[in-house]
């Protein structure tokens, strides 16, 4: 005789049947994105009736944004990260992120959120919140107020851009590649974000074609 699924117990075990269900819509959100995504599905990964989920979440809508809340601890790390030296800080930053990534809590928060950004408002809205307040607004860079915003940003673009390559798409060689290697590849380039000279130059093809006459 099959196993009955979980349904709705004493108040001491709610709280556990409602992380279960959480860990599980991570795991289907990250994998199968909004659109494979459905209550049903949740249930089977979590072991529970259908109706238990709708009685925790109420909707497929409130379940992912419950599902693509990042962890406080984790958004603190990140503002703390921001505080490292800034000659030491790219590194400081990829060490986090490749952390985070491989983290049984933080990761799949993270692979549900981008898999489903480009799907869902709600959490297109959030991914905006998280990279404006946690990797922009936190940081110290820059001369002024817009340097600042243009130096961070810049930096969170290449992140964003590593982790959909090598955790997402999961494009080789990126993908399998080893932190150090990643650390030292892309490090020198966040640097150069954070502190170098990101104003733009001319271009040599242009400079030469200009110096001899339009030729």
């Amino acid at each position: 005789m099959s196993k009955k699924p979980a349904a709705p117990g004493p108040r001491d075990e709610r709280g556990v049947l409602a992380a279960r269900i959480l860990a599980a819509a991570r795991e289907a959100f990250a994998q199968t994105g909004w659109a494979g995504t459905t209550i049903r599905s949740v249930a089977r990964r979590a072991d529970v009736d259908p109706a238990l989920v709708y009685h925790y979440f109420k909707s497929k809508e409130r379940l992912l944004d419950a599902a693509t809340n990042p962890p406080q601890g984790w958004l603190e790390d990140v503002a703390n990260a921001w505080t490292t030296p800034v000659d030491q800080l790219g590194a400081a930053l990829l060490r986090l992120m490749l952390g985070a990534w491989a983290d049984d809590e933080v990761g799949p928060v993270l692979r549900s959120v981008l898999q489903t950004a480009a799907h869902d408002q709600g959490t297109r809205e959030k991914l905006r919140g998280i990279v404006e307040s946690s990797l922009m607004g936190v940081s110290q860079l820059g001369v002024d107020d817009r340097d600042r915003r243009v130096r961070s940003g810049l930096v969170s673009s290449q992140l964003m851009g590593l982790a959909m390559m090598r955790y997402i798409w999961k494009i080789e060689p990126i993908a399998s590649m080893s932190p150090e290697e990643i650390i030292d590849a892309v490090a020198p380039n966040l640097q150069r974000y954070i502190c170098g000279d990101i104003r733009s130059t001319p271009n040599v093809a242009s400079m030469h074609v200009d110096s001899s006459g339009g030729r």
